[in-house]
């Protein structure tokens, strides 16, 4: 497994391709009201993504002919952008992915759309959990710690709150390619000692992907692209991309919300 060293030079191309990838799912997301399509979210990333003058990430992935992955409720990742109008209360995640200048960025985030719960604050807690689990992830990016410490306090936080971390979905290095080595878990299996040095220069997408219920998930039958809960309970997704230099994590997207 050998694992990318990017250059500053390379780093800045991809710092730059964040920040309009930032901006688009910032966009993205104010649009994102009860009502609205989501196959007009879809056509709005795709006007976003091609006027920063690059392309959409995700659509470069073979069979996948989408700038977006946008999922709803207990759907976890990869959804594919379909006729679905938003409804109050529900947790809408976009992931979404810029190609600018031969260099990937990827960013994810999940918010519950106004209106309409009566579980407001239980939604809330579970977002807001995945929120910290990857502020506190990003702090142990740094050069001379391993993948599996960014992987064992995501599951800390995730699992300390009650909540299951995906087990088959994990986040992973980015480059030139949108799925480079290391893939980065969402909990730790095995020894720390085992996984990946981490060092200067890596750019890695890290991911915290959970859900309100059992970890189990399914495939859907019908696009063969969405992942969902198999007990139907909510998920979320929060990612970002980032560098590792010698200071530690150096952020290439930044989260909206």
């Amino acid at each position: 497994m050998k694992i990318s060293i990017k250059t500053p030079k390379e780093i800045q191309i991809m710092k730059e391709g964040g920040k309009m990838l930032s901006q688009t799912l910032k966009q993205l997301f104010q649009m994102s009201k009860p009502g609205v399509n989501l196959l007009d979210i879809e056509k709005k990333a795709v006007q976003l993504l091609k006027a920063t003058g690059g392309e959409p990430g995700f659509a470069r992935v073979p069979g996948y002919h989408w700038a977006t992955c946008l999922n709803i409720n207990e759907e976890i990742v990869h959804g594919v952008p379909k006729n679905y109008v938003i409804k109050p209360g529900d947790v809408l995640n976009i992931d979404i992915g810029l190609f600018y200048k031969e260099f990937n960025t990827d960013m994810s985030s999940t918010l519950r759309v106004e209106g309409g719960s009566s579980e407001v604050e239980e939604i809330d807690n579970f977002l807001k959990t995945g929120r910290k689990a990857l502020g506190e992830a990003k702090k142990q990016a740094r050069p001379g710690n391993k993948v599996g410490h960014i992987s064992q306090k995501i599951q800390e936080i995730v699992e300390g709150a009650g909540y299951s971390c995906a087990r088959n979905l994990t986040g992973h290095g980015i480059g030139r390619k949108l799925h480079e080595p290391p893939s980065i878990p969402c909990f730790i299996q095995g020894q720390i000692e085992d996984t990946p040095l981490l060092k200067s220069g890596m750019t890695v997408a890290i991911e915290v992907i959970y859900s309100y219920g059992k970890p189990e998930l399914v495939i859907n039958s019908e696009d063969k692209w969405t992942i969902k809960t198999k007990d139907g309970k909510i998920s979320g997704v929060f990612e970002e991309t980032i560098a590792i230099d010698k200071k530690g994590a150096l952020v290439l997207t930044n989260l909206p919300f």
